[in-house]
C-alpha cells in the first residue's frame, strides 16, 4: 500500500510547489519592475499604472463604495486588491507551467504586457513608462522557468529484468514488476533541494529589488524642497476671527472650526502622488485667451494681489452626515484677476484644468471670474500645500464641488467651451455643473450612542458656500423644530458650527437637523444619492438615553 500512497501524494505536492513557483515569479517581476521604476518615476510602477487604470475602468458605484467604506484608505485598499488579483493569477500561471513551460512564460509575459499598456496609455504616460513592466516581466519569465525545472518529472528508467526462472516460476515476473515500480518511483522523485534553493534566491531577488526600488524612488520626493519654501504675506489677509468663534472649545464632539492638514479629507484618483519640484513648476494658460502665457511658482508667489481666505471644501461623494468636508485657511492668487490679465475670451464657458498627471477638471468660466474668493492656492493653514493636497498649486472655487473646481497639481488652464470638451468626471456621468447643496451634520451625540438621561448638548456643523448659513434647526423625535445657537458669522465660504442643549428622557430618540441659508433656502428633506450632482436630505441619528 505504501507505493500507492506515495503516488497519491506526489502530484499534490508538485501542484503546490508549482503554484508557489508562479507566486515567486510574480514577486520577482514586481520587484525588478519597482527597481526599474526608480529610474523612470514612481508612476511607471506596474502596481501604480494598473491601479490607475483600474480606477478609470471601475464603475462609479464601486468607486463611491470604496470612498465611503475606506475613506482616506481607499488607495491602500485598491493596491491590496490589485496584489490579491496578481497573486491569484500567478498561482494559476504556476499550475499551468507544469503542463507547459511556454504557457507559463506566456502568462508572465501577459502580466507584463498589461502593465506596459496601463503605464503607456495614462494621460501623462509615454513609452518610457512601460519599460519597468517589460523588464519585470522578462525577469519573471526567467524566474518561473528556473523554479519549474526542479519540478519536472524525469522519464522512468526501469532496470533490465533478470533472467526469468523456470517456466511456471513467478519470481521473474515479480522481480520485473519490482524493477518497473522502483524505476517509476525514482523517475517521479522531485528535486526538492534544488527547488527550495532556487526559491530562496527568488525571494531574495524580489525583496532586494523591490525594497531597493522603493528606496531609490524617494529621490523623486519633493517634501524637502517644499519645506524650504517660505510663504509670502497676502495683500488681503483673512478676516480676524471674533471671540468665541470656535464652539468646539465649549462643546465636546463638535468638529473644530478649522481642519488640520493631516486630518483634511482627500479624494482623488492618484495612487502615486505627483511630485513636482518648485523650481520646475510651470502653469500654462492656453486656449481662448488673448494673451496666453505661462507662470512659474515664483511668478505666482511674487504677485502683489495675493489673498488669504477661510474656505470650507466638500466632496460631491459626501453622504448625508458624511465626513468628506473640511475647512482651511488658503493663500493664493485671485483667479478672476489672473484670467482677466490673460484676456479670457467672452465665448469661453469652461476652463479645462489639467493636473500634471493628466487629470482633467472642468470649471465654469463664469464662476471662476465672478466668485470673489476663487483662487489658485499654494498655501494651506500657514504652510505650503501638502503634496497630497496639490503641491505646488491647486484651484479653489467656493460654492462648487471639488470635481468641477478644485484641480490639484495644476499644470494647465485651457479656456474652452462645454461643447468642445467633457472633463474626466463628466465623461463618467457626473453633472456638468456642481453647485454645493445646503448641508448640515450632527457631530454629537454620535449615531447609536448611549448616554445618561438628562441635559446634554446636541451640536454639529452646517455649510452653504458663497451664501452662508443663517439658521440651523433641530428636532428630537416628533417635537417641534427648535433653533440652535450658531457660531459667530466669519464669512459666507466658511461653515458654521451650531449647538443646542436638550433634556433627554430615558429611552430611544431620533435627532434631526436642517439648515437655512442667508438667502432663505431651507435644506430639503428629499433624499438623493451623491451621484450625479451631490447628496441631499436631512441628517438624523438614533441615540439612547438610559
Amino acid at each position: 500500500m505504501e507505493p500507492t500512497q506515495n503516488a497519491r501524494l506526489g502530484p499534490g505536492l508538485r501542484r503546490l510547489l508549482a503554484a508557489m513557483a508562479g507566486l515567486l515569479a510574480a514577486a520577482v517581476a514586481l520587484g525588478i519592475a519597482e527597481l526599474g521604476a526608480a529610474g523612470v518615476g514612481p508612476e511607471s510602477s506596474p502596481l501604480v499604472a494598473v491601479g490607475d487604470a483600474a480606477i478609470t475602468l471601475t464603475p462609479e458605484s464601486v468607486k463611491h463604495f470604496a470612498i465611503t467604506t475606506f475613506g482616506r484608505n481607499d488607495k491602500i485598499a485598491l493596491v491590496v486588491g490589485t496584489l490579491v488579483v496578481i497573486a491569484l493569477y500567478s498561482l494559476a500561471v504556476g499550475l499551468l507551467s507544469l503542463r507547459s513551460r511556454r504557457v507559463g512564460a506566456a502568462g508572465i509575459a501577459a502580466f507584463g504586457l498589461v502593465g506596459f499598456v496601463a503605464a503607456t496609455t495614462r494621460p501623462a504616460g509615454g513609452l518610457l513608462d512601460g519599460l519597468p513592466s517589460l523588464i519585470g516581466a522578462a525577469a519573471g519569465v526567467v524566474a518561473l522557468v528556473r523554479l519549474i525545472a526542479p519540478l519536472a518529472l524525469a522519464p522512468a528508467r526501469p532496470q533490465p529484468p533478470s533472467t526469468p526462472g523456470p517456466a511456471g516460476d513467478g519470481a521473474g515476473i515479480d522481480r520485473l514488476r519490482e524493477a518497473l515500480g522502483a524505476g517509476d518511483r525514482k523517475g517521479a522523485a522531485l528535486d526538492r533541494r534544488r527547488f527550495f534553493l532556487t526559491s530562496g534566491v527568488a525571494v531574495g531577488v524580489a525583496a532586494l529589488a523591490g525594497g531597493g526600488g522603493r528606496l531609490l524612488q524617494r529621490r523623486f520626493d519633493v517634501a524637502a524642497a517644499r519645506d524650504q519654501l517660505a510663504l509670502p504675506r497676502p495683500a488681503s489677509p483673512a478676516a480676524a476671527l471674533p471671540a468665541g468663534a470656535d464652539l468646539s472649545r465649549r462643546v465636546d464632539g463638535i468638529t473644530p472650526l478649522f481642519t488640520t492638514n493631516r486630518e483634511f479629507y482627500r479624494v482623488d484618483t492618484a495612487i502615486s502622488v505627483p511630485q513636482v519640484r518648485p523650481a520646475d513648476y510651470r502653469l500654462s494658460m492656453t486656449g481662448m485667451f488673448d494673451f496666453p502665457r505661462s507662470y512659474t511658482l515664483r511668478d505666482l508667489m511674487g504677485r502683489s494681489d495675493l489673498i488669504e481666505r477661510d474656505i470650507t471644501l466638500t466632496c460631491v461623494s459626501n453622504e448625508i452626515g458624511g465626513r468628506l468636508a473640511g475647512t482651511a485657511r488658503w493663500l493664493g492668487v485671485p483667479l478672476g484677476a489672473l484670467l482677466r490679465e490673460n484676456g479670457v475670451a467672452s465665448g469661453s464657458d469652461q476652463l479645462v484644468c489639467r493636473s500634471v498627471d493628466g487629470m482633467t477638471i472642468g470649471a465654469p468660466t463664469r464662476s471662476a471670474l465672478e466668485v470673489e474668493d476663487a483662487m489658485l492656492a499654494f498655501g494651506m493653514n500657514g504652510e505650503p500645500l501638502p503634496v497630497e493636497h496639490g503641491f505646488p498649486v491647486r484651484m479653489l472655487i467656493p460654492g462648487l464641488y471639488g470635481y468641477v473646481s478644485a484641480c490639484k497639481w495644476l499644470a494647465d488652464i485651457e479656456a474652452t467651451t462645454y461643447d468642445a470638451f467633457d472633463a474626466y468626471w463628466v465623461q463618467r456621468g457626473w453633472a456638468e455643473d456642481g453647485p454645493i447643496k445646503v448641508a448640515s451634520r450632527i457631530d454629537t451625540p454620535a449615531h447609536l450612542r448611549a448616554f445618561d438621561a438628562g441635559r446634554r448638548a446636541i451640536g454639529g456643523v452646517a455649510w452653504a458656500q458663497t451664501r452662508g448659513i443663517d439658521r440651523v434647526e433641530v428636532k428630537v423625535d416628533d417635537e417641534n423644530w427648535v433653533e440652535a445657537e450658531l457660531s459667530p458669522q466669519v464669512g459666507a465660504d466658511l461653515w458654521r458650527q451650531w449647538m443646542l442643549p436638550h433634556h433627554f428622557r430615558a429611552g430611544p430618540h431620533t435627532v434631526t437637523v436642517r439648515a437655512t441659508t442667508t438667502d432663505g433656502e431651507t435644506q430639503t428633506d428629499d433624499r438623493a444619492d451623491p451621484f450625479p450632482d451631490g447628496a441631499s436630505g436631512w441628517h438624523s441619528v438614533q441615540v439612547s438615553a438610559r
